[in-house]
């Protein structure tokens, strides 16, 4: 909910011309003009792009399911499918909002700004992806007392994503408030996500006498 309204805001200041658009555009500025090393940053920016962050979701899914469908979990399929289906919602939210501001890009961008540029399809390509990804590595643990990786992943996906959201305004991709923008629809689409995957990791195993089944050698792993 503090996401979804957070992008409300960011969105009615951009759409507004509001003072925090204002002053979004000196931050980006003061920004691209820093000593960020281009390099470094255009790496970073660049695992925004598709044609990164998808098969790196698509091989943790095909991980996820392979772990799950090895221990017999109960509706193995179904986090790495709420991760694929969240990756899927990302362009049908940002194409439309993106087209509906037509916000201009930073003018230091190469080959000139155009517009359309909020909030960040790079950003919200990264952070779910990659989210998605933590998800699905933390799931086939998450019912086991003691071995959580969650929040080990969440603070490398995190720092990923901040990475990321700096090489994009380095590099004069986008404004500082396009990546936030695009930070705050990550965590709406993420947390729906991760109720899903948790449906998984919520039901015990069973025997046929409807029991809890003792954990198998596979599960230990």
């Amino acid at each position: 909910m503090l996401c979804a309204a957070l992008f409300a805001v960011l969105t009615w200041q951009v759409a507004s011309d509001g003072p925090l658009r204002a002053l979004d555009e000196r931050f980006g500025r003061a920004v691209v003009h820093s000593p960020v090393p281009t390099a470094l940053a255009e790496f970073f920016a660049d695992l925004g792009n598709t044609v990164v962050a998808l098969p790196v979701l698509a091989l943790a899914a095909l991980y996820a399911a392979w772990r799950g469908r090895r221990a017999a979990a109960p509706r193995w399929w179904l986090p790495p499918l709420a991760a694929l289906v969240t990756m899927a919602v990302v362009p049908a939210l940002v194409v439309p909002v993106k087209t509906w501001l037509a916000r201009p890009g930073p003018p230091e961008m190469a080959g000139g700004a155009h517009a359309g540029f909020f909030p960040s399809g790079h950003g919200a390509t990264a952070a779910v992806a990659y989210g998605a990804v933590a998800l699905l590595l933390a799931a086939p643990w998450t019912a086991r007392p003691g071995r959580s990786y969650g929040p080990a992943l969440a603070a490398a996906v995190g720092l990923l994503d901040l990475a990321v959201g700096i090489g994009l305004v380095r590099r004069a991709y986008h404004w500082p408030l396009d990546v936030l923008a695009s930070w705050c629809l990550a965590g709406v689409l993420l947390a729906a996500c991760a109720a899903v995957c948790g449906r998984r990791a919520d039901r015990p195993h069973t025997a046929d006498d409807g029991q809890p089944a003792a954990p198998t050698s596979s599960d230990a792993m």
